[in-house]
């Protein structure tokens, strides 16, 4: 039987409301086609806004719907998934992080049950996000992975990988955009200590890190390496930076950081 709307969402919150943004603002899916539940009448009314249903029940969203989306905090989960049980759901997408696909489909009694796993990160809600996407139990079926891949391409950039790598994709994408933030904060802060106004130093700041993103991005005839290089020359004020960063083992700081990241989510799996 055909479902009365094509995408159903199970919480309402900030992720949620910037995915829904994005599939409506583009066209690709229109407000009256999506139904979302939550628990809270504030969050709803918001919603409504968009033009799209609300309900508080889960289980009216889950069984009207073809594509389920859970944007529920992970402890809510075993909760949602009671309200759920004996509803037949087939197809879902998650952005629960840590939450792996085998135990939705255990908790919500659906050995069955084609689960789409999905990673987008903070900056998805303006339109320039990173999402981590597994497809795998879709694979084969282009229609499927079509409409689960518009979701998050509507709000940035989509990288396919397997839910074996999800735990680091939290650790580069998912949690980057805060490692991004204190690089940011930093050189602002050691602006000001150079004797720019706060204002300053943040525009400086910020244009430097997006600008830079961008050339890395669309530079296919340099490494990275030969673009720090690029940027150095010898007796020259960039490589006294550079040398100092060396010093601290800021690649290895780095490194820590996602691994200690990357671990929390293997830890927030199990």
């Amino acid at each position: 039987m055909k479902k009365q709307f094509k995408l159903g969402v199970i919480g309402g919150g900030f992720m949620a409301q910037a995915i829904l943004k994005g599939a409506i603002y583009s066209d690709s899916l229109r407000a009256k086609k999506i139904i979302v539940a939550d628990v809270s009448r504030k969050t709803l009314d918001q919603l409504e806004e968009l033009g799209v249903s609300t309900t508080e029940s889960n289980a009216d969203a889950a069984q009207n719907c073809e594509y389920l989306l859970f944007a529920v905090k992970p402890q809510n989960f075993p909760a949602v998934a009671e309200s759920l049980r004996g509803i037949p759901v087939e197809k879902a997408i998650t952005i629960m992080a840590g939450v792996k696909k085998q135990k939705i489909k255990d908790l919500l009694g659906a050995p069955a049950l084609r689960v789409a796993r999905a990673m987008p990160n903070l900056p998805c809600s303006i339109g320039s996000g990173m999402t981590g996407l597994d497809l795998s139990d879709f694979e084969g079926d282009v229609d499927d992975c079509s409409f689960i891949d518009s979701v998050f391409s509507n709000i940035g950039n989509v990288l396919n990988v397997g839910e074996e790598k999800m735990d680091a994709v939290v650790g580069i994408s998912g949690s980057g955009p805060a490692y991004v933030y204190m690089f940011i904060d930093g050189l602002i802060r050691a602006g000001v200590k150079q004797g720019l106004s706060e204002d300053e130093a943040k525009v400086l700041a910020v244009n430097t890190v997006a600008g830079g993103a961008e050339m890395v991005a669309h530079t296919e005839d340099k490494t990275i390496d030969q673009l720090i290089s690029a940027v150095c020359s010898k007796g020259g004020t960039t490589i006294e930076a550079v040398e100092s960063f060396r010093r601290d083992d800021m690649y290895g700081m780095i490194d820590r950081a996602v691994a200690a990241c990357a671990r929390r989510s293997k830890e927030l799996s199990e």
